[in-house]
């Protein structure tokens, strides 16, 4: 048979979407080539995938029995590549950490000292969601990725780095901004706007946790969106409040929000290193020895 890898692709989109328009702007292209190279697919396999007879598209029994096999060419060529990038990486001395969201001075700190150990290493950093950081791992795309909250995931080593400590975020006007720390419990009359469960399980589950042992729960408001959308609602509208990482808090200043620590005990966050448990590369080991080594905890009282 004359399959191309990308009809396969196109295979798998169409199958997680079953609507040819949502297919086609997830793979950047237009919807007639979804179509084309979809018809070429079942001719080549002389048979139909996909039921088009009605509004909806549905699998037909035929698709069903294609889809664990594309799923596993698919996977297949991807763990190749990853291999590959690996030898590549291993040869030219470059280290590839995926990280997360709202590091701040953790990563100038964790990429100085990397190139203190290792000064000929490259370090390529990756933004994605942690599921899919902690599968490039697995499959050898990363070397390591930094994630916040304990992962499950028995394919790989959770080393624990540093914590890093939350701090509330208020608007200036109010009245609880005038404390240098605030007491976890005084902000219980305030709206909280968080990142939802399903966004952020380890941040909700630290908040919340930490509010009820400070015997309250809070008040969800708006859902936290974007910095600059909730932290302008903050300052500006209905009184609420957030919370930050230090490290990410001590490098923004936001017009009417002030930034201040929690009194102890202050909920803080866990952030581990994913590895594989390979014995690690000269570059790997730079990389472990230089986020073990940050230890210190940044400051965010700054308005």
């Amino acid at each position: 048979m004359d399959v191309e890898l990308r009809q396969l692709r196109y295979f798998l989109t169409l199958t997680e979407e079953l609507h040819f328009g949502r297919a086609a702007e997830r793979l950047n292209i237009v919807q007639s080539a979804v179509s084309q190279q979809l018809r070429r697919l079942e001719r080549e396999l002389g048979v139909d995938l996909f039921d088009r007879s009605t509004r909806t598209v549905r699998l037909t029994e035929a698709g069903h029995r294609l889809l664990p096999h594309a799923e596993r060419v698919l996977a297949d060529v991807e763990a190749a590549r990853a291999a590959i990038d690996d030898l590549r990486s291993r040869r030219d001395g470059t280290v590839r950490l995926g990280t997360s969201t709202g590091l701040g001075a953790r990563l100038d700190t964790l990429l100085a000292r990397f190139r203190e150990l290792a000064p000929d290493a490259t370090l390529d950093l990756v933004t994605a969601p942690v599921a899919d950081r902690l599968r490039r791992v697995r499959s050898g795309e990363l070397d390591a990725t930094l994630v916040r909250g304990e992962q499950r995931d028995a394919a790989l080593e959770l080393l624990a780095v540093w914590h890093d400590p939350l701090v509330v975020a208020l608007p200036a006007r109010h009245d609880l901004a005038v404390r240098s720390r605030i007491e976890l419990a005084a902000l219980a009359d305030l709206p909280l706007r968080l990142a939802s469960r399903q966004r952020n399980p380890p941040l909700y589950d630290l908040v919340l946790d930490s509010c009820r042992r400070a015997g309250f729960t809070p008040t969800l408001g708006p859902e936290f969106t974007t910095d600059q959308d909730t932290l302008a609602a903050i300052g500006f509208g209905t009184p609420s409040w957030t919370v930050y990482y230090a490290a990410q808090a001590g490098q923004i200043a936001p017009p009417g929000v002030v930034f201040r620590p929690l009194a102890p005990p202050a909920p803080a966050m866990p952030t581990y290193l994913a590895v594989r448990p390979d014995p690690p590369r000269a570059e790997l080991r730079a990389l472990i020895q230089a986020c073990m080594s940050i230890v210190d905890e940044p400051r965010a009282d700054r308005s």
